[in-house]
C-alpha cells in the first residue's frame, strides 16, 4: 500500500474487523470523542454510505449550516441503527472511495485515521490504520504548526515510540504513533495527557 486512498479503505476494514469480534457491550463504550461511543463514532464515519449528495443538503439545511449540529445529529439517530448494518457501511468501497469536499485523499485519510484512533484508543486496542498512514498523517499535522486541530505545539517535542518519527524542541511528549495523531487532533489520552489548545 502507498497511496492514501488504499490506507482509508485498509483502516476501514481493520475497524470493521475488530468490532466483529468484539463484545457487544463495546459498541456502548465511550470513544475519545466528547459524548460519543463507539456506536457514535461509526454511525459519523460511515455517513457518507447513506447519504446522498441530495439529502446531505438537505441535512444541512435542518442544522442551519452547521457541520457540527448536522454531525451530531445524525450520529444520535444512526446510532441505533443494527450493527451488522454497520460493520457492513465500513467496508463499503463507496467509503472507501470517499473523499470529503475540499479535503481529496488527505482529507478522507485524516477522517479515517482519526476516528479510528477515537475508537482503538479508547478501547485500548492497537491502532488499525497502517503504520504509513499514521506517519503521513503526522506529518501533516505537525507540517500545519498544530493549526488543524488548534493546537499549540510551541516548546514540544513529539517522539513516536513505535517508530522512526520525531518533531519539534522543547519538553518531550512520547507516545506510540496513534496516541501522537490522537494529541494532535485535540483528543485527550486515556492516561489524561493533552496538548494545550491555541
Amino acid at each position: 500500500m502507498n497511496d492514501p486512498q488504499s490506507w482509508v479503505a485498509h483502516t476501514y476494514d481493520r475497524l470493521a474487523d475488530l468490532l466483529t469480534t468484539a463484545p457487544t457491550e463495546t459498541w456502548g463504550a465511550p470513544s475519545l470523542c466528547d459524548e460519543w461511543s463507539v456506536r457514535h463514532v461509526v454511525a459519523h464515519v460511515t455517513m457518507p454510505v447513506r447519504l446522498t449528495p441530495e439529502r446531505f443538503r438537505a441535512e444541512m439545511a435542518a442544522a442551519g449550516g452547521d457541520f457540527t449540529t448536522l454531525s451530531n445529529t445524525v450520529a444520535a439517530r444512526d446510532a441505533s441503527l443494527p450493527v451488522a448494518d454497520l460493520l457492513g457501511q465500513l467496508r463499503s468501497p463507496s467509503l472507501h472511495a470517499w473523499q470529503p469536499p475540499g479535503g481529496g485523499a488527505a482529507g478522507a485519510l485524516s477522517h479515517a485515521v482519526i476516528h479510528s484512533l477515537d475508537v482503538t484508543i479508547a478501547l485500548d486496542r492497537g491502532a488499525v490504520a497502517p503504520p504509513e498512514a499514521i506517519r503521513a498523517l503526522l506529518d501533516r499535522l505537525t507540517a500545519a504548526g498544530g493549526t488543524v486541530f488548534g493546537i499549540d505545539l510551541s516548546d514540544v517535542r513529539l517522539e513516536a515510540i513505535d517508530l522512526d518519527w520525531s518533531w519539534g524542541d522543547g519538553q518531550a511528549v512520547k507516545a506510540d504513533g496513534g496516541s501522537l495523531v490522537a494529541l494532535l487532533a485535540g483528543r485527550t489520552l486515556r492516561d489524561g495527557r493533552a496538548l494545550p489548545h491555541r
